[in-house]
């Protein structure tokens, strides 16, 4: 069923919905849950948007029922934390790539698509500041790329001339469309930063630091960090750039000492708020034991005992 030109702001989720649909389809399905929720925002009652949105509405029904045994799908936490580090693992890939001079379609569409999962990571409510920036800074890098490669001009690396500009909504991951901006080449680095606003009114822009934070929800990871030679994309390299995993030392933190015997101080009394963060901290831990990401897993399962024992973060 064609998708309503009333409707035309979700059409980038569910193309991503789509492309993930069998490498993973936790990814679909909150794509297509958040492409649902935008779309009744805009318009549920045009007879063609409202056929469109139960059509949608059934299709999560049926996923939701396939997908009854994942966790991701029936614990919101566990769902939250597979979709945060899909889209940070995906932003670092193409973080890599673009501050080692890889300018390519394939990091393109990775910049562009944590954007993107980055918007759906609020279908569990408000982002963190920190994933507000990395949003603004990846849809920044993606349309830049894109209108240097489309102009023949050499994109400058990393965040330099990370500035104002003005974005055309038609991007696209395809590489159509693009920023529309007086020049593609970057200035002297500003003090301001391009904003999106609203995901269903289209990019506007706000002031901000020049460059988003790599401070990952109180995870750090150095800027321009190497991802798994499998990347949650699984993005092929370049026509006629023969890439080769580089295997990439982890640096595993330190267990705190004061972890080591995990018993509570005192008068200890933890609220429901503090049990649902110590849970969120386990769950980003597992989460990123998948990607085999050994220093983000120590470090959120020490935060879990923390706050556990002493009842401070």
């Amino acid at each position: 069923m064609a998708l309503p030109p009333q409707l035309k702001a979700i059409q980038h989720y569910l193309r991503t919905a789509q492309e993930h649909e069998k490498r993973d389809p936790v990814v679909a399905y909150y794509c297509r849950l958040y492409a649902m929720q935008t779309g009744m925002k805009l318009d549920s009652k045009t007879p063609e948007c409202r056929k469109f949105l139960v059509k949608l509405m059934d299709q999560l029904e049926t996923m939701k029922k396939e997908l009854t045994d994942s966790d991701s799908i029936t614990h919101e936490v566990v769902g939250n934390a597979h979709i945060e580090n899909y889209a940070l693992k995906m932003f670092l890939y193409a973080d890599n790539e673009d501050r080692s001079g890889r300018f390519h379609k394939n990091m393109i569409k990775s910049f562009y698509t944590s954007s993107l999962l980055l918007d759906v990571l609020s279908v569990f409510g408000e982002l963190s500041e920190e994933n507000i920036q990395h949003r603004k800074y990846a849809r920044w890098k993606a349309t830049y790329i894109h209108n240097c490669l489309k102009s023949g001009e050499t994109p400058q690396a990393g965040p330099a001339g990370y500035e104002e500009e003005t974005y055309d909504e038609e991007y696209g991951a395809e590489g159509g469309g693009g920023p529309s901006s007086q020049s593609a080449q970057p200035q002297s680095p500003p003090h301001s930063q391009p904003g999106f606003g609203d995901p269903n009114q289209g990019p506007g822009s706000m002031g901000g630091p020049p460059y988003p934070p790599t401070n990952y929800n109180n995870i750090h990871i150095p800027p321009g960090a190497h991802c798994p030679a499998n990347t949650p994309a699984e993005l092929p390299p370049p026509a006629g750039e023969a890439i080769k995993p580089v295997p990439v030392p982890r640096s595993i933190p330190a267990v705190d000492p004061s972890l080591r015997s995990a018993t509570q101080e005192g008068d200890v009394r933890l609220t429901p708020e503090d049990y649902t963060r110590a849970q969120k901290y386990c769950k980003y831990a597992g989460s990123a034991l998948q990607y085999e990401d050994v220093g983000t897993a120590v470090q959120n399962l020490q935060k879990a005992l923390k706050l556990l024992t002493t009842g401070k973060e």
